[in-house]
């Protein structure tokens, strides 16, 4: 009954919430450019109506604050408690400041009829708008466009079907290639004093690629129209306009020619200089194959060797098997630190006093030795505070040794439920969190080469003597032979342990979200304490840990995770909420829902924490059946009207 009556309490806040945002516009702004031409509403609901009708005014707010100060297209996103609002605003890049915001103050005030749908999307000519509980930036959907025609035909349809054509391609081509992904353009119809009109426009989030096939698709769309003599084309992406009656200034034209330059004589000109420049590259290749050749042989002559270094990366340095041997004292098991699937650790003296770890590893004979060197020098050069540093390597027979710069305190899971006298403060167990998040986004984004490490779990993440963590064992997964680097086998974890996401474990679909999602599981690991693999508890026996964590968030029980050994002094509570919700977005599918590691950085790095999206449920619009009654008209060029919805 509660339930019923908080739904009920929440339908009646939305009219305030977007009333308060509507600025006090009440009547549609006049002017052709501003008619309405279609909405689409989500017919699904999110688990707490007051929570994100807050993140929406919040979102709302935040787009049109962007769109006061001058922009044109704005993005904007709360996520706070579970209820995730993503907010995109998009003018057309002729109207001014004053009319973008009155368009969006007129879509959101007529936005109200969506209720507490969890998404909604109004096209305008002049602006659209759309919020969702997913993130949907990136979408064009260029199978789902609506086209919409006026119901006036050209006096001079053949010659006015060749003039909109003509345009409407330039402007497809010419618009992905532009700053601002815009572009309009006027062109006089032969034999006639009609001038006609049109733009074409995609969202700033596309890639040009995307960008291109979606105004592609809608270029297509409006041949239905023709020789109408208007006509849009609109999609989540992108939106295309003719016209034969202004709706932009003369003045507010795009020089367009610069962007069409595709004809036969450039792709000749294109050709020659291609053909030019390879042999002048030849030539010049050439020319340094035979001055290196020749300095090789006067260096090999003096020194008996090359001095000089030939690559860009240094590779790290060569030990004998004998300094191994010593330095391990035989492999001895009072040296053993312990072992997994990337073989035997021991903890080694080197000759110069240095204390260091040795893995001992089976080396990937059958992808070769400069493989293996390359594969080295690569993982050798990652210098950062967070990530094991690998200091040199032997190989003997069909053995890999690889030293490593040791770690006093060994591996993060003794400290967690190996040793329960061995406990991590709040403190300590923040700084493991984040250095680890860190280290990610380092091998995901800053290293020149990206390395998606694949085995991400507490037992890989190593402590100094104060505590500072870092990530050993990335790129190994490399130097292994192959028949035991696929995820069937007990690397990276296995489906069992948790560790591992589940888009990897079952299709074998790798990304550096795949990393994303082990760590989510580590984070919850970290506040509680437990194993990913089950949790022993009242109502838990059996249960994942990240389903049991999942369970409390839904019922707002975050904290019955955190370790019973931590001193509820020591940390805010809401700041160990909003961890448990990163860590929960972190694990979220589909992937595209996952945050970047530099994103976890940044929220971790915000004092506030108030970025937090935790959501299991998205906005589709497949979902949606769409009605439109064209018996109703809105305006004198459009034929669309009254849209109506009702769930499959």
């Amino acid at each position: 009954m509660n339930r019923w009556l908080s739904w009920w309490m929440a339908g009646l806040m939305v009219v305030v919430v977007f009333i308060s945002m509507a600025n006090s516009v009440t009547s549609q702004p006049r002017g052709r450019n501003s008619t309405l031409i279609t909405y689409y509403c989500s017919v699904y609901y999110g688990r707490s109506p007051k929570y994100f009708l807050s993140n929406l005014n919040t979102t709302l707010l935040s787009l049109r604050q962007q769109l006061t100060n001058g922009s044109r297209y704005a993005t904007a996103r709360t996520l706070l408690n579970g209820e995730s609002v993503w907010g995109l605003a998009s003018c057309r890049g002729y109207v001014n400041t004053t009319e973008c915001v009155a368009c969006f103050n007129y879509a959101v005030d007529q936005l109200k009829v969506c209720a507490l749908g969890n998404g909604a999307h109004i096209f305008y000519n002049d602006c659209d708008v759309r919020y969702g509980n997913n993130n949907f930036y990136a979408e064009a959907n260029i199978r789902a466009g609506v086209v919409i025609c006026g119901n006036t035909t050209s006096s001079q349809p053949a010659n006015f079907r060749r003039t909109v054509d003509g345009l409407m391609s330039d402007l497809r081509t010419a618009a992905p290639r532009t700053s601002n992904y815009y572009a309009a353009s006027t062109r006089r119809i032969s034999d006639s004093n009609t001038t006609l009109y049109a733009i074409a426009q995609c969202n700033l989030n596309l890639s040009q690629s995307v960008c291109k096939d979606c105004l592609n698709s809608r270029y297509g769309s409006l041949d239905a129209c023709l020789p109408s003599t208007t006509g849009r084309a609109i999609d989540n992406g992108c939106f295309m306009r003719y016209s034969n009656t202004p709706f932009f200034g003369l003045n507010q034209v795009t020089d367009i020619t610069r962007f069409l330059d595709d004809g036969d004589s450039s792709k000749k000109r294109y050709i020659i200089g291609g053909v030019v420049g390879g042999v002048c590259l030849l030539l010049l290749v050439l020319a340094l194959y035979l001055w290196h050749s020749r300095s090789k042989n006067r260096s090999n002559r003096r020194h008996g060797k090359i001095t000089g270094s030939t690559a860009m990366l240094q590779g790290p340095a060569k030990y004998s098997y004998e300094d191994i041997k010593i330095a391990t004292d035989n492999f001895s098991d009072k040296h053993r630190l312990g072992g997994g699937v990337f073989g035997e650790v021991y903890k080694g003296t080197l000759k110069d006093g240095d204390t260091v770890a040795i893995k001992k590893t089976i080396m990937a004979s059958s992808r070769g030795k400069p493989h293996i060197d390359d594969e080295l020098k690569i993982i050798c050069n990652v210098h950062h505070r967070h990530l094991i540093r690998l200091l040199g390597y032997c190989n003997k027979g069909p053995f890999l040794f690889l030293v490593h710069e040791y770690m006093d305190n060994g591996s993060l899971d003794r400290f967690l439920y190996a040793d329960k006298s061995k406990n991590l403060n709040w403190r300590q167990r923040f700084g493991i969190i984040y250095g680890t998040a860190r280290g990610l986004a380092y091998l995901h984004e800053q290293y020149h080469v990206t390395i998606i490490h694949r085995d991400i779990k507490t037992s890989n993440i190593l402590l100094d003597h104060e505590f500072e963590p870092k990530i050993s064992d990335f790129g190994l997964i490399r130097l292994l032979p192959e028949d035991k680097t696929h995820i069937t086998t007990k690397l990276a974890g296995s489906r069992d342990s948790g560790y591992v996401a589940p888009e990897y474990a079952i299709h074998g679909q790798l990304s550096e979200k795949v990393d994303t999602y082990s760590f989510g599981i580590v984070v919850l690991e970290i506040i509680s304490g437990k194993r990913c693999h089950n949790v022993q508890g009242d109502e838990s026996v059996g249960q994942s840990l990240l389903d049991h964590a999942w369970n409390l968030y839904d019922n707002g029980a975050h904290l019955k995770l955190v370790d019973e050994r931590l001193n509820p002094s020591e940390y805010a509570v809401e700041d160990v909420k909003k961890i448990i919700e990163i860590a929960l977005m972190c694990t979220q599918s589909p992937v595209s829902t996952r945050p970047a590691m530099s994103e976890v950085v940044t929220l971790l790095s915000d004092k506030s924490l108030d970025d937090m999206p935790t959501t299991r449920s998205t906005f589709l619009e497949d979902d949606i059946k769409i009605k439109v009654d064209t018996s109703i008209s809105l305006s004198s060029d459009a034929t669309a009207s009254t849209v109506q919805f009702s769930g499959r």
